[in-house]
């Protein structure tokens, strides 16, 4: 029956927050339907979810359980601190966020965009994490409740409620403007400035923070708790403790806090959520290249894979290399791999290193830091180097059926991606050995701290090649770099854990080799480095090629998203 065109406008349904609700669910359900590992690691994630909520949630009723209320500001302003910065974070160096629900599957529909960053936002709300936190946190009403009875206690239950929607809407708002950064071209240079930036600044922090640990002033933690409490890291948390403590009028001013904040980041959201929606960001004019010299092969190459020949492997390389730049998701990582760097050194050797007050003022960043503590660091950073190519054929998504169709070898597609990716790497690992050995004041140790990432390095690399072809997971098809489907995130977490263990179980002889040569590492370190590197990303490359080869329908089957 044909609907006439003048008909009226109140038989039109209105969209409203549950529908978006409806829809998660049911697209959650579908991708589950026929996947059996995947519900698998769902019901895993779920179960970590609920041992991570009951353990943080008699931690943080620890204080009201024991009747003790010294600590009760300080356990609800530092936790709930803790949690909002995780929130904001964390998305964007590992975790990346769940989107059942692309933005961009909205776009031709005529929906206002409050409702749409309204429905979004409720549907955010319904995960395993947003659960897990809601009950962890919820430890602080009931310390509320011991100390300030029932109307303190409403009042903790009411902040805890707006401190989740707070950490929510954070990472949307985070993670969907910084996705709009990277897809522009003359920004995303910048973007990587600022994430190194942030990176340098949080090993200073850490120091300044366990000096001052070495000898606790619970006064002036308190006066720092009082301070995060009136931010919105902490106001949401400390509503019902201020309550408790006879301080009622600060409550409502919190909560006005944290909801201005909400209001704050879902409008930054909104901002941010048409680029996505259209999948582009405006950079401006493009300006005009010179000349292109060369065939139109050779234009094609990258300036660092120049030196390539112009066969099929320098092919794979250049196309690789060019993948790696210029897709968001990819660059992501990238960055994230720059500032893991440089964090994760700095963590390790100068964490146990405190300041020396009175007479002898400053600190010593050396200290007793060892050449055997030096490797162990560096270990680290050349395996969560390599990490990343846990799940390398994810990135192409369907896309990879030409490959398929071209019948590319499979220890051929193996070499081109590690050396494509290496292009990128083996530059910034090369940094990090030497800002770190001048910062120590060792530039002798330059040599075997980079053997040292290579090594490990090139020993991730053989193993990720092996997860990659075993453990492919489908990425969801968005302009988002930190978006996940619905699971994917444990299944993230999963692999990472087992290439992190098994590249430091095969990367173990380095360490071995680190503690019998002695002072002798510090030049043997940087040749057998190479060696052991090279050596075990080719043998790595070799054997999971064969293995490629008789899993190329299986594994494109793996990668491409179900729609």
């Amino acid at each position: 029956m044909a609907v006439p065109l003048n008909a009226p406008t109140d038989q039109v349904r209105r969209v409203s927050a549950r529908h978006f609700v409806r829809l998660k669910l049911r697209v959650m359900g579908n991708n589950f339907r026929g996947q059996g590992w995947r519900v698998a690691l769902f019901l895993i994630g779920s179960l970590f979810g609920l041992w991570f909520a009951a353990s943080a949630f008699f931690g943080l009723a620890a204080p009201g359980l024991t009747g003790n209320d010294r600590y009760a500001m300080l356990v609800a302003a530092f936790a709930g601190g803790l949690t909002v910065l995780g929130w904001l974070l964390l998305p964007l160096v590992f975790f990346g966020v769940d989107e059942t629900l692309d933005p961009a599957r909205f776009a031709l529909l005529p929906l206002p965009r409050r409702t749409l960053v309204t429905g979004l936002f409720a549907a955010a709300l319904v995960s395993v994490p947003t659960i897990a936190v809601l009950v962890a946190l919820s430890g602080l009403v009931v310390t509320a409740g011991v100390f300030g009875g029932w109307f303190a206690a409403a009042v903790a239950a009411l902040g805890v409620v707006c401190g989740v929607l707070l950490c929510v809407a954070a990472a949307r708002a985070v993670t969907s403007a910084f996705a709009t950064m990277l897809r522009s071209r003359r920004v995303r240079d910048l973007a990587a400035v600022l994430l190194a930036v942030a990176a340098a600044l949080l090993g200073p922090l850490q120091i300044a923070g366990l000096a001052a640990f070495q000898d606790v002033d619970w006064d002036r933690l308190a006066g720092v708790a009082t301070v995060i409490g009136w931010t919105p890291f902490g106001a949401p948390w400390t509503a019902g403790i201020d309550v408790a403590q006879g301080r009622a009028w600060a409550a409502p001013l919190k909560l006005l806090i944290t909801l201005a904040t909400i209001a704050a980041l879902l409008a930054w959201w909104s901002r941010s959520l048409e680029s996505a929606m259209v999948g582009a960001a405006s950079s401006g004019p493009a300006k005009a290249s010179p000349a292109a010299t060369g065939g139109v092969v050779a234009q094609l190459f990258p300036r660092a894979a120049s030196w390539l020949k112009r066969d099929r492997f320098g092919v794979l390389v250049a196309r690789e290399a060019r993948y790696w730049w210029r897709d968001a998701r990819r660059r992501a990582n990238l960055i994230t791999i720059a500032v893991v760097g440089l964090f994760v050194p700095v963590m390790v050797n100068f964490g146990g290193q405190g300041f020396t007050v009175g007479n002898e003022q400053g600190f010593s960043l050396a200290g007793d830091t060892s050449p055997l503590l030096v490797s162990l660091s560096m270990l680290f950073v050349g395996l969560l180097a390599a990490v990343t190519l846990a799940n390398q054929f994810g990135f192409d998504g369907s896309a990879y059926a030409a490959n398929v169709v071209a019948g590319v070898p499979g220890r051929l597609e193996l070499r081109a991606r590690m050396t494509a990716f290496s292009l990128y790497v083996l530059p910034m690992l090369a940094v990090v050995a030497v800002v770190i050995a001048l910062v120590l004041g060792e530039p002798a140790w330059i040599g075997f701290m980079a053997g040292t990432l290579v090594g490990t390095y090139g020993a991730g690399l053989a193993v990720n090649s092996f997860v990659s072809v075993l453990g492919a997971y489908s990425l969801p098809e968005t302009s988002n770099p930190f978006a996940m489907n619905s699971g994917a995130g444990m299944v993230k977490s999963l692999l990472t854990l087992l290439a992190m263990v098994a590249t430091g179980a095969i990367a173990v002889p380095m360490v071995v080799a680190a503690a019998l040569l002695g002072d002798a590492w510090l030049w043997l370190g940087l040749p057998l480095g190479l060696a052991y590197g090279v050596g075990a990303a080719l043998l790595g490359a070799h054997l999971a090629g064969d293995v490629l080869d008789r899993r190329l329908p299986e594994l494109l089957a793996m990668v491409t998203p179900r729609r």
